[in-house]
Parts: C-alpha cells; structure tokens; sequence
C-alpha cells in the first residue's frame, strides 16, 4: 500500500494492511539537528528529506502566511497592532496576493507525487486564535478579547476572506489530505481562553471556512500544544475533525480521548520526554499508544519537536520501535 492510501484509509478508521503510516509532524530543534550532524547526520537542507532519511513516510507540508515579505520583525512576544488605526498602517504588508504564486511549482511537483500515491500533502494556516496574537502579541492580544473585540473581529474575517481566496487558489492544483490550523490555544493546564470567547471571537470563522476545506476533501486539523482535551467538544462544534500533537507532559490522554470521542482523530501522543532514556523506556510507550493505534483513526508521532538530549542513535532506535508498532496495530 501507497503513503497517501496508507494515510487516508487510517484516517477513515480503515487499518491497512501492512502498517499505519509512519510520520514525523514535526520538525527537529535546530540544537537537535546541531547534534545529530555532529553523529553522522547528512548535512540535508530540505526538512521533508531529512524525514525521508531518517525512515519516515515522505509528506510535504507547505505553510502560508498571511504577512508579505515586507512584514516588520518585533520583539519577541510583542506585535504591531494595538488598535484599529495601527492595524489599518500594516495591513497593506497583510494578505499577500502571491502567496500562492509562489509555490505553484512546488504544489505542481508535490502534486504528481500526491498522484502516484507517494506523499501526503499538508496545509496549515494560522488560525483566529494564532493569527491576532501574532499582531497585537502575546499579552495584549489576550487583553484584546475585552478591549479592542471589534478589531479582533475584523482581523480574524479579514483572514477567513484570506483563507478561502488561499483555498480556492490552490484547489485549481490539487486538494490537501490535511490541513492544520495553527492556534497553540491550549496550554499545560488547559483553553487560553473560555468556550464563550472561542464561540464568540473563533467559532464563527471557523464556520465560514470548513466547508470550503471540505468541500476539497481535506480534513480539517487544528495544532495546539498543551492540555486540549477539554477543547474537543468546542473544536468538533466548530467542524474541526482532529487535533495535534497531544502532548503527554501536559496529562493528554489519548484513551481517554478516543473513548469519550471515538471519531475525533489524532496524530502525535509519543511523549519526548521519555526518548533520551532509551529503547526500553521508548518501547513502554508505545505500548500504552498501541491500543489507541488499534482502533483507526490515530498516527503515533512525537508529540512534538525531538529534544536535543536525544541522540541520532537513540532517535533511530525510536524510529525502528516506530515502524514495528505501526505493523503490530495492523495485525
């Protein structure tokens, strides 16, 4: 079975028949990588053939943003809008009409390939939580649900009119197995924010733009680190039909999930924290995944950036325990 088959029937609760897919999400910390060249590691440029290196399926992941090149760096944690009039200044470095234009040969390569069944190919864009935190930063955004909710409105319909002129560009070249929507609106005790701000402030975006998602046959994903499961409900009212990368550190439960919310997808659940003790360690966790695996509708994947404590040895050994275990959930 091909890459892209193995991926679908997964994520239409259909095992394969050999193996379930095997896939990094995420990229390496660049001290990781520093590493890993150190170790023997080939001094590759593309990200997508480092995974390929490595053993892991080939996907090709393409991110747009919704800032031109010419967007002004800030300090970190800080933005450049606080009101309306800040935000009218830089919204011409905003909504970029070449986003698309600019990767249309790579989408035409990736393409081909998606064809023959040899990648998966995965959109993300930033989402209505993400993006106005990027503007307004950190702290001020949050105060922005109470102090500027008109413009926050506006930002995130001026980015769903974005995504979908993104969406309808690029289905004229092929349609996405999978989309992610970039939020991190979850941390490790749980939502950012409440469900009145997500029915409020995200809900109704999240509307506008998942049945054009759909309507490309792509599954919508959002990505937030941290505790989400009390977030589920919010993110299967709003049309979202899964969730990454579930991070064991801050108490997700995978079995939980999948009993409570037996058609929610996921991908990731693999606690990092537990790679740089070895085989042995590596291996109990993916017996505790392993159940989950069983029942469709769930890829194993780190669940997040690979620490750099974890060595290229180490990480080959996961990779190995990685392959073995997708073949033992098909059996």
């Amino acid at each position: 079975m091909n890459n892209r088959d193995r991926f679908i029937n997964t994520m239409n609760f259909h095992l394969p028949e050999d193996r379930l897919p095997v896939i990094e999400w995420a990229t390496w910390w660049d001290l990781t990588l520093d590493r890993w060249h150190k170790e023997g590691l080939p001094h590759i440029q593309e990200e997508d053939s480092i995974r390929e290196y490595l053993g892991t399926d080939y996907h090709r992941q393409f991110w747009i943003s919704p800032r031109s090149d010419g967007y002004p760096d800030t300090e970190h944690a800080k933005g450049a809008v606080s009101d309306l009039a800040s935000y009218e200044a830089i919204r011409p470095l905003l909504y970029p009409d070449d986003a698309v234009t600019k990767i249309t040969e790579r989408l035409i390569e990736v393409k081909k390939m998606q064809d023959k069944g040899d990648a998966v190919v995965w959109l993300t864009l930033e989402g209505f939580f993400w993006f106005p935190r990027t503007l307004f930063g950190i702290e001020e955004h949050l105060y922005s649900f109470y102090d500027e909710p008109e413009l926050m409105h506006l930002m995130n319909q001026d980015l769903t009119d974005y995504h979908l002129k993104i969406l309808k560009e690029i289905s004229g070249i092929l349609s996405p197995d999978f989309i992610t929507f970039a939020e991190d609106m979850s941390y490790n005790h749980g939502p950012m924010i409440s469900r009145d701000q997500f029915n409020t402030f995200l809900l109704p975006y999240y509307r506008q733009i998942i049945p054009a998602v759909e309507k490309l046959g792509t599954l919508p994903f959002v990505d937030t680190d941290g505790q989400v499961e009390a977030m589920i409900p919010w993110l299967i009212e709003a049309g979202i039909k899964g969730v990454l990368p579930l991070e064991r550190q801050s108490g997700v439960d995978v079995v939980r999930i999948r009993k409570l919310y037996p058609e929610f997808l996921l991908i990731g659940a693999f606690d990092k924290t537990v790679m740089h003790l070895g085989k042995e360690a590596m291996q109990k966790e993916f017996e505790r995944l392993l159940p989950v695996m069983r029942t469709g509708g769930f890829i194993p994947s780190c669940d997040h950036q690979t620490p750099p404590d974890v060595s290229l040895e180490t990480y080959r050994e996961y990779i190995a325990l990685l392959q073995a275990c997708c073949g033992e959930a098909c059996r």
